[in-house]
């Protein structure tokens, strides 16, 4: 399983100005004999395994309905998985059932997860199921985006968060569809369109630190336009303390910090070991080295950071675009 599929729903959710979650149920799992988060190995020499502790968990009274969602949304994958589309298509109605204003957000947090584990068709099937369940839903559409671009079909991808900006009813929904547009225009070499994006999943974002990811992926995009990358970071975060992860990398970007330092604190940061910093520690990197128009540099750090980042990460997908076009 990828990694990213067990951190508890509040922190994908909240990873980009998401909704607020209730803390007490965030962390799926609170089964006796079950590790908060968890679920079976999804192997298919697991499969029937797996679907049998499924719906061992799912039994238990005392699951909150974000935990039920979660491990409902799981066994419709593995169904999806084994060919029972109807199962599947029944328990994504459960969800709809367990938390009707909710249930499309944790297909968002757990498909992308998923589909990284290798078998992003049968994601995309369950998703299906989902917009079968609830048609044009901005979640759902934004996750189909999400694994569309772990195979590179970044064309498609942007199309359906197109539908998804255009569905999406209030500002958190609008900020994450416009957010995974960047990445679809970064990735697809459109990089004023990308930057015009980030800024946009910026608004309403009051704090350095909410607004951190959105700035420094437009800092990535601004590399390649006629804007300057550097002024517009420091216009933003310039008198800010930067010193919390990832601080570091803005730091960095704004030649305060020495590469090698970026490179302690995201292998020494509590946050950044947590959080895997030393993958956008070496996009970043790499961004830098574009900018400045060192080849050699970008092409080696770009390359460590897609040996550093998982396939479902951001950061993979636009350190794989940059290399194809230095």
């Amino acid at each position: 399983m990828a990694a990213s599929l067990l951190v508890p729903v509040a922190s994908r959710a909240q990873l980009h100005g998401g909704p607020d979650w209730d803390t007490a149920g965030s962390a799926p799992g609170q089964v006796p004999g079950q590790v908060p988060g968890q679920v079976p190995s999804l192997a298919p020499a697991n499969q029937n395994a797996a679907l049998d502790q499924l719906n061992k968990i799912l039994k238990a009274s005392q699951l909150s309905p974000t935990d039920r969602t979660f491990y409902l949304s799981v066994r419709a994958f593995l169904l999806s998985r084994l060919g029972r589309e109807a199962e599947s298509q029944k328990d994504i109605v459960e969800m709809g059932r367990v938390a009707p204003k909710t249930w499309s957000i944790m297909l968002w947090s757990t498909m992308p997860g998923l589909a990284g584990g290798g078998d992003r068709a049968a994601a995309l099937r369950t998703l299906d199921h989902g917009l079968a369940a609830k048609p044009n839903d901005t979640w759902l559409l934004v996750a189909q985006a999400q694994v569309l671009m772990q195979i590179a079909d970044y064309s498609k991808a942007s199309g359906l968060l197109d539908g998804a900006l255009a569905s999406a009813g209030g500002p958190v929904d609008r900020r994450i569809a416009v957010f995974y547009r960047g990445h679809a225009n970064f990735n697809l070499g459109n990089y004023q369109q990308a930057a015009d994006d980030f800024d946009a999943s910026l608004e309403g974002l009051t704090t350095a630190k909410t607004r951190m990811n959105g700035v420094l992926w437009r800092y990535a995009a601004q590399v390649h336009t006629k804007q300057d990358a550097r002024t517009a970071l420091a216009k933003d975060l310039g008198n800010e303390n930067l010193y919390e992860w990832p601080g570091p990398i803005a730091k960095f970007l704004l030649g305060k910090l020495p590469a090698g330092e970026l490179e302690v604190a995201a292998e020494s940061d509590e946050t950044a070991k947590k959080t895997n910093g030393k993958c956008p520690a070496a996009f970043f990197v790499g961004m830098e080295a574009v900018r400045r128009g060192d080849k050699q540099r970008a092409r080696e750090q770009l390359q460590l950071a897609q040996a550093r980042c998982p396939t479902v990460s951001q950061y993979n997908w636009a350190a794989s675009s940059e290399l194809k076009r230095l």
